[in-house]
Parts: structure tokens; sequence; C-alpha cells
């Protein structure tokens, strides 16, 4: 089987009025993070100014043993120790490989489910979107006056696909069928 690479979610729960600090921290260990061995890429998703406290950093790497090595190595845990201060929890993350973000419970810790039921959860959830999603997005990128392109609606549906897939779908879809799921 091909290397599924591996990702880490990252939540930090910062102090009030400690936002900026932890962004020039940021500044500090974003650079040091893409040069290691095997990065692929990271996101930042920034609190809501005045209403959430919390960053959660998602950061990809090609291998688990790569991505494990960097949140093990002595220049992250040198730079949380730094940022320490600035947090209302201690630093928090999960490692995940592949898909297993998907089916991430909030009650079963770290538990994952099988593959092969991930594989007819994901495919039960997917299909059916991708019936649905070129018949409803297509005719609105018309109406907009879009030009028909076969690659550039293949992002557009394959992007909303993913959207829904990953903050709607199978959030709800999981719990709904946690049991037989992690059973």
């Amino acid at each position: 089987m091909e290397n599924q690479g591996a990702s880490v979610v990252i939540t930090h729960h910062i102090l009030d009025g400690k936002e900026q600090e932890y962004e020039k921290w940021l500044d500090e260990i974003v650079p040091i993070t893409k040069h290691s061995n095997g990065f692929i890429d990271l996101q930042i998703v920034r609190p809501i100014p005045h209403l959430t406290f919390v960053y959660t950093v998602i950061i990809r790497f090609d291998t688990i043993e790569n991505l494990k090595y960097w949140m093990e190595s002595e220049d992250r845990k040198m730079l949380i120790k730094k940022a320490n201060p600035l947090f209302r929890k201690n630093d928090n993350y999960q490692i995940k490989s592949g898909l297993d973000f998907l089916f991430n419970a909030e009650n079963e810790g770290n538990k994952v489910p099988v593959r092969w039921k991930q594989f007819l959860v994901t495919w039960s959830a997917i299909y059916p979107l991708s019936l649905l999603i070129p018949l409803l997005a297509l005719p609105f990128l018309r109406f907009l006056k879009v030009p028909s392109n076969h690659y550039f609606d293949g992002l557009i549906i394959s992007g909303i696909i993913v959207f829904l897939m990953v903050f709607v779908v199978m959030p709800n879809y999981t719990k709904l069928i946690k049991k037989w799921l992690y059973k």
C-alpha cells in the first residue's frame, strides 16, 4: 500500500491579550517547521477576535516517521517551552495518518476505526455528494456566466465536496454511526 502521509492537528488555547505574542511566535516556528524533513504543508486556523481564543494548526508530512521526528524534535520542544506562558492549556496535538482525521470522535480519544469501515463510510458519503453537487453547482456557475471548462468545473465541484465532507458530512455522519464504526 502506498504511503498515505500523516497529519497533526495542534490546538493552542491562548490567554487573553497574548494573541500578538503568539503570532510573533508563529512567525518563528513556521519557517523551522517548513524546513523539516518530509514537510508538505500547514494551515493555521485563527480564532475569531473577541469571541474565541483557540488557534488550530494542521501540519502534513510525507510519513508518520518524519512527522513524529518533528513533533519530538529539540527545536520544537524549545519553541513550545518559549510559548508556554501564552497558553491557557498545555500544547495539545493528535497525530493522524491518511484520512483518519475524518473519523475523530470526541468521546473515542485516539481510537480510529478499521480501514474497511473507513472505506465504506467515506464511499457512502462521497457517492451521493458526487451525484448531487454537480447538479447544483454547474447550473449556478453557468448562471454566474462562468464559461464551461471541464477542469475548472472539476476544481470547483471537488472543492465543494471536500469542504462538505470535512466540515459538514463526516462530523455528523460519524456521530450517527458511532456505535457501529468504533465496534
